[in-house]
């Protein structure tokens, strides 16, 4: 990924920290994105190579604070060549009490995704050079949840999770055949059950008796899968979804 940057959304995340370094470990200039900038700059300064990595602020429920964001990222980095679309901003709540509101507000992330998506595709059309977007799904955009993992525990998987997932996945494919001949390819890495620290430890238990691997992912597995599909390794690769789901989705 030497010579080639990247803009990671979400990368002072559980799973957005991870990806931001596999690129960077990778050679790639990473422009990493919070809705914070001191939080962006701080772990844009984390990351690790002799490139200068790059912090910006996007909040990506804001149209006016993407293309900031982007136009931000371009002037401090030269370029942007490669899209992760990683941030999210949700509500913790179920499909017994989400709100019209909130659940309309969640769905925006896919709004972002697709804004910052075609920000990038207009950047290295203009430039002339081929572009990546990469989206992030989730095993929960292909199949439902087990309530069983979460009865008496916690807040079922949220519903409008499950919708947006599931339309990012498609969106995906979609904008994969239109931008094709701009040569622009986009995918989706799509992870399984990586729950942070703080999720519910009876919970954990509980998913790691659905998965036939039976554990939980570790952030650091999504590396491999995420360079596959940002870099010429994958350069026939294009409208798919990756799955990395330790086998759940083959049951």
């Amino acid at each position: 990924m030497s010579g080639r940057t990247a803009l990671v959304t979400g990368a002072t995340g559980h799973l957005g920290g991870a990806l931001a370094r596999a690129l960077a470990e990778a050679g790639a200039t990473v422009v990493a994105a919070s809705r914070e900038l001191s939080r962006a700059e701080d772990v844009a300064k984390s990351l690790p190579g002799v490139q200068t990595h790059f912090g910006v602020e996007i909040n990506q429920l804001s149209e006016d604070s993407i293309n900031n964001g982007f136009a931000a990222a371009v002037d401090s980095a030269g370029r942007v060549d490669v899209m992760i679309n990683n941030g999210q901003q949700g509500h913790a709540m179920d499909l017994t009490d989400v709100t019209a509101e909130a659940f309309s507000e969640d769905l925006q992330n896919a709004t972002g995704y697709f804004l910052l998506a075609r920000h990038l595709r207009d950047h290295v059309v203009s430039r002339g050079v081929p572009g990546c977007v990469v989206m992030i799904g989730s095993m929960y955009g292909v199949v439902g949840s087990y309530p069983d993992a979460y009865e008496d525990i916690c807040t079922a998987s949220p519903v409008q999770y499950h919708t947006l997932k599931g339309g990012i996945i498609h969106m995906t494919r979609h904008l994969a055949v239109y931008w094709a001949k701009d040569n622009v390819r986009v995918n989706c890495l799509s992870p399984g059950p990586f729950p942070s620290a703080g999720a519910s430890a009876e919970m954990v238990e509980r998913l790691k008796r659905k998965s036939p691997v039976s554990r939980m992912g570790n952030p650091e597995e999504l590396k491999g899968p995420l360079l596959l599909l940002a870099s010429d390794a994958g350069s026939y690769i294009t409208g798919q979804n990756l799955l990395v789901d330790g086998g759940w989705t083959a049951w």
